[in-house]
């Protein structure tokens, strides 16, 4: 008998961007230094395609951030689910 995996290993991860579907292969950890002191910070995912301009988004407003893929994700980082 073999038992069920854990709900969020189940559920695929998806991009971040409006009204992509796919899965994510980056997360994209930021903060707004306005409104999140240092230790705070908002991870948004994303699919091959939309890695670019998620990044470019924050960049533009001088977010900080750095990418990393996906399965390098420390797990306080991970999104929680909706």
């Amino acid at each position: 008998m073999s038992l069920p995996e854990p709900m969020a290993a189940a559920r695929p991860t998806q991009c971040s961007a409006k009204g992509c579907r796919r899965d994510a292969s980056y997360a994209i950890v930021w903060r707004n230094p306005r409104i999140h002191a240092e230790d705070r910070h908002k991870t948004w995912l994303a699919c091959d395609e939309h890695r670019t301009t998620l990044s470019d988004f924050l960049s533009l407003r001088g977010f900080p951030m750095h990418v990393v893929p996906i399965d390098e994700l420390d797990p306080a980082d991970r999104p929680s689910a909706p």
